[in-house]
């Protein structure tokens, strides 16, 4: 799936999606406590594309939910909050040069494809980082993150998880792939 074939959600598809991401919020009044899920849901049924990569991260298993908010942007941040990577976006290398690459045995597809296709955004370091101070993520699976230009053009790519009660970030040959790393997407609304 391109982005410009994303399928438009039904109106039951969007009903549906609304209700869990309202439970998933209200479940987990923690990661944002001094939101009103009403306003969040306004600006989400004005937007279908928005809806629509929800939607993607959902079905992926990524259990997204609102976890801050741009004041500058006035936008809404959702991330995957699924406890370990998602399951519907493991083994995969990085981006399509590292695909491209690998002469056998290649994944089906790459995590930079799939943002793409997804219309959301990898997380950084940084963002990553944020993401676990809200609970414990990744602590059996890794998740590769926004690799810098510099290493990306040695080959390189780099994820995260979380052991020993820290984010430990490392580096991998870009078109490497595992059945337990996949990659955690943001989406501002």
């Amino acid at each position: 799936m391109t982005a410009e074939n994303r399928k438009e959600l039904s109106q039951v598809e969007q009903e549906e999606l609304l209700e869990k991401l309202k439970a998933r919020f209200e479940k987990n009044m923690d990661r944002h406590q001094d939101f009103d899920w009403n306003l969040i849901q306004l600006k989400l049924e004005g937007n279908s594309e928005k809806l629509t990569s929800l939607y993607e991260m959902e079905r992926t298993e990524g259990e997204p939910d609102v976890i801050g908010y741009d004041e500058e942007r006035k936008e809404y941040i959702f991330v995957d909050c699924s406890k370990e990577s998602p399951k519907g976006r493991r083994s995969i290398c990085y981006d399509r040069a590292a695909l491209e690459s690998r002469k056998k045995y290649k994944p089906e597809n790459s995590a930079i494809d799939m943002v793409t296709d997804m219309g959301i955004e990898m997380l950084t370091e940084e963002q990553y980082r944020e993401l676990q101070k809200l609970g414990t993520f990744d602590a059996k699976t890794s998740t590769w993150i926004k690799t810098p230009e510099d290493i990306r053009e040695k080959g390189g790519a780099l994820f995260c998880d979380f052991r020993f009660g820290h984010v430990f970030v490392y580096h991998n040959g870009a078109e490497s792939y595992y059945g337990s790393r996949g990659f955690r997407g943001m989406l501002r609304v």
